[in-house]
């Protein structure tokens, strides 16, 4: 089936506030990128629905998602939401869009679940909120689409769905979710020592939890390792219904909030060996990414893989024209932007050695029996 795109335009004109690390323009420059590319037409977009309330309930509580509501309408949070909510704090601030926006990229993930029961592949920038939890915000989460995506899916009828998170930050919401549960595989590489300091390597969420904590500097090399090692053969080996890939752009090098040195091509490479194992659904989101030349050049190159389109040495003169039209305000990496930001999709590969640490954690990784397609017999964890 043709790929889709789910955009909005509410993530051009929405931001977190000027001194907050999404203040970037991110889904908007994917969407315009790929435009001038010549990669996507009308009838491959689609705008995304934004969720209604009743359909958030199926794991946010309540409660939460009439604070979330409330705390828009009112431009403010009481002492007791931001206790009890997490709304209203540096990461996650009051802002004019802060329930439309996160539920415009719930809606999305909400009808990506119910479509691609038919199979098909969705490609969803403006999704990969993995820290959201059922009665709080975190991470500059506010709800988590991935669970209502993988929620969606299973209602739809998918019975086995296997996530992988490559963020440079532990999917710790979507952990939340689905610890225990036999038909749901969670495999996250994350920086160590990161916040929000959850997914340690002995952390297995009750034996359907694949948590590998990396070391600052992670290269190339070592992702690839990581990548045939544990996750394609992780994945092989459960034989999934439905793949989700929340492609983190924070784990590249010139991310301001990770210490890890990835270029693209290392997240390319793991999309295209998901890809390869033939699985008839897959869902790839966007989540983290700071610098906004490094996540429109990398999820826009998502984008053309999906449809098979080869990445080209030289970008276009229109293509080039947007990321030329990028600033980053109050930022040192905005200031003298190296010239391949504007020219390349690309970066140029950042190989090096696999460090023993990295060596022995995916051994013992490889040992467990998830990572070998046996996942325990204990049911869900209630997310409420």
């Amino acid at each position: 089936m043709t790929p889709l795109f789910f955009g909005s335009e509410i993530y051009r004109g929405s931001s977190y506030g000027r001194w907050h690390p999404l203040r970037v323009p991110r889904v908007s420059t994917v969407m315009d990128l790929a435009r001038a590319m010549g990669w996507l037409g009308s009838d491959q977009y689609r705008g995304s629905p934004r969720a209604k309330p009743k359909a958030l309930h199926i794991w946010h509580t309540e409660d939460y998602v009439a604070a979330l509501q409330r705390a828009e309408t009112e431009g403010r949070v009481s002492q007791a939401m931001r206790d009890r909510h997490g709304l209203g704090t540096v990461s996650n601030p009051v802002f004019p869009e802060m329930f439309r926006r996160p539920a415009t990229a719930a809606g999305a993930s909400l009808l990506a679940g119910e479509l691609l029961a038919e199979g098909g592949v969705i490609h969803h920038p403006g999704g990969g909120t993995h820290h959201g939890f059922p009665d709080r915000a975190g991470g500059f989460c506010y709800l988590n689409d991935p669970v209502l995506a993988i929620l969606s899916m299973k209602r739809a009828g998918v019975r086995r769905v296997a996530y992988i998170d490559i963020d440079a930050h532990h999917s710790d919401g979507v952990e939340h979710a689905f610890a225990g549960d036999r038909d749901t595989l969670l495999i996250s590489s994350h920086e160590e020592r990161r916040w929000p300091f959850t997914g340690a390597l002995a952390e297995d969420g009750g034996g359907n939890c694949l948590n590998l904590p990396v070391p600052r500097g992670l290269n190339d090399t070592e992702m690839a390792s990581i990548r045939d090692r544990l996750i394609l053969q992780a994945v092989e080996a459960f034989a999934p219904d439905a793949i989700v890939l929340q492609c983190g752009a924070d784990a590249v090098a010139e991310d301001p909030l990770s210490r890890l040195t990835l270029s693209n091509n290392a997240h390319w490479d793991v999309l295209r060996g998901l890809m390869a194992l033939g699985c008839p659904r897959l869902l790839v989101l966007g989540g983290g990414g700071y610098n906004p030349w490094s996540v429109g050049r990398l999820w826009t190159g998502v984008w053309g893989i999906l449809n098979g389109h080869e990445i080209p040495d030289r970008l276009p003169p229109e293509a080039e024209a947007v990321l030329r039209a990028l600033h980053w305000s109050n930022a040192r990496g905005g200031r003298n932007p190296p010239e391949h930001w504007f020219t390349t999709l690309r970066d140029a590969p950042r190989p090096g050695p696999i460090r023993p640490e990295v060596a022995e954690r995916l051994a013992i990784l490889c040992a467990r029996p998830a990572a070998m397609g046996r996942t325990t017999e204990q049911q869900p964890i209630p997310a409420r």
